[in-house]
């Protein structure tokens, strides 16, 4: 059997989302946002019936990823500089000696150190390898790949056995 690599580009696969990029335990950027963008790469076998997977169910996972990023403020939950606390629909999070209070359902915390385009590519990789429709289509090996602007990719590649 052939190896088929499969390229998924749409232009429904994005978000646009809030955040601040940590530097260190003093410095941060400025809260602002980006119009994100996703693509993946799949590598597959070529079936006998012409096809590798069907490639509409990994659409429908980025779709759903992207969906649950958009129009929110990213946090990282795992930065050691960051402090997160949610009481009574309220998100307050504490960096250096300044402190933010947001409503909750504009918040998103991810399991992340940072949010970069790296750490969302990740994440993306991470979801996909552990999402049950996704295991069943036989992929070999993924790469996805966020944009926060032009030319500004966060590309993260997976064999898988």
């Amino acid at each position: 059997m052939s190896k088929v690599v499969i390229e998924v580009v749409r232009e429904s696969l994005h978000f646009s989302a809030a955040h601040f990029t940590i530097f260190s335990a003093t410095e941060r950027e400025n809260l602002h946002g980006h119009n994100f963008h996703v693509n993946g790469v799949f590598e597959g076998e070529l079936k006998d019936d012409g096809l590798c997977f069907d490639y509409g169910e990994v659409k429908d996972v980025l779709q759903r990823m992207c969906d649950e990023l958009d129009e929110r403020f990213l946090v990282p939950a795992d930065s050691p500089h960051l402090q997160i606390a949610a009481t009574d629909g309220l998100v307050q999070l504490s960096f250096n000696d300044e402190t933010m209070t947001l409503p909750d359902h504009d918040v998103l915390v991810l399991p992340l150190r940072n949010i970069t385009v790296e750490e969302l590519a990740t994440w993306m990789v991470d979801r996909l390898i552990a999402d049950t429709e996704f295991k069943n289509l036989g992929v070999t090996k993924l790469q996805i790949k966020v944009a926060s602007g032009s030319g500004q990719w966060g590309v993260v590649s997976r064999e898988l056995t």
